[in-house]
């Protein structure tokens, strides 16, 4: 975890160090926060011998693909972009609990096969400290296809993280998170183009309205669930914002238009799961 007397100097050497053990790396880059670090870290460590691959399927937002354009040109590692097949495999369309290790499983052996094609040694991820606490199958998927974690094997998280990104001047250092839009589906819901771009669309619609940080939950019968921070909730209740929202989201194909009166908060979806899990 964090460590408040190592400088942020030391933190960085240590991770470069890190992924300069690595020889050559293959990034898996989603231009948030936490792969940006290691980009940069790797982009230091090893040159040319460190890519950023960030894989591209239904659930990637296309306004996330444009920040890991800009954030890999900002750190001058070479970027590829590689479309993923996630949607032909009928356990990831069905959504159950487990569907992020299905999706990682296919984004690992994507980037795998890049790795082995064009000579690179090791492949690493994002995967933070807190990570290895919390319900997260996809490092199931990570650890059965080798992959390196350097920002937990450093023992950084969220905090150290965001501070190394600031110090590297990543423009994402204070970005939240934005995990894939299959997230907002709740479980047994299949995954389907058409409804990742209703969740897409939905979310635009409250940018626009200046809420950055929020969720678009799908539920049952096309049913909306809106996560937005305690503070915005208020903004709903005004007539014109709450008509113009309503008539939004059911063009876009939701039957039903909630606010979720406990706000935002990452995972919300894994409320319903069984403890063992």
């Amino acid at each position: 975890m964090y460590k408040p007397t190592m400088t942020i100097d030391v933190q960085a050497d240590q991770l470069i160090a890190q992924l300069r053990s690595y020889e050559s790396c293959v990034v898996a880059f989603s231009g948030g926060v936490d792969s940006a670090v290691v980009a940069k870290a790797a982009h230091l460590a090893l040159g040319d011998c460190a890519v950023a691959i960030t894989g591209v399927g239904p659930a990637v937002p296309k306004s996330e693909l444009l920040v890991a354009r800009r954030v890999a040109e900002s750190i001058g590692i070479r970027h590829v972009e590689i479309p993923t097949a996630e949607m032909e495999n009928s356990e990831y369309v069905a959504n159950p609990p487990d569907r992020c290790f299905h999706c990682k499983q296919e984004l690992y052996g994507v980037l795998r096969g890049y790795a082995d094609e064009y000579g690179f040694a090791t492949i690493a991820n994002g995967t933070i400290a807190e990570d290895l606490t919390d319900y997260r199958p996809g490092l199931a998927a990570a650890g059965k296809a080798g992959v390196r974690t350097p920002l937990a094997d450093c023992e950084l998280d969220k905090e150290a993280v965001r501070l190394l990104a600031r110090h590297w001047d990543l423009e994402v250092w204070d970005k939240p998170p934005s995990p894939c839009l299959a997230s907002r589906l709740a479980y047994g819901q299949q995954v389907t183009p058409q409804r990742l771009r209703m969740i897409e669309q939905a979310e635009q619609r409250l940018h626009s309205l200046g809420i950055c940080e929020c969720r678009v939950r799908l539920h049952d019968d096309n049913l909306a669930r809106i996560e937005v921070p305690l503070d915005s909730i208020s903004a709903f209740t005004e007539p014109a914002i709450r008509d113009w929202l309503q008539e939004e989201f059911e063009h876009l194909g939701f039957r039903y238009i909630t606010i979720d009166l406990a706000g935002f908060r990452s995972g919300s979806l894994n409320a319903v799961l069984p403890v063992v899990q």
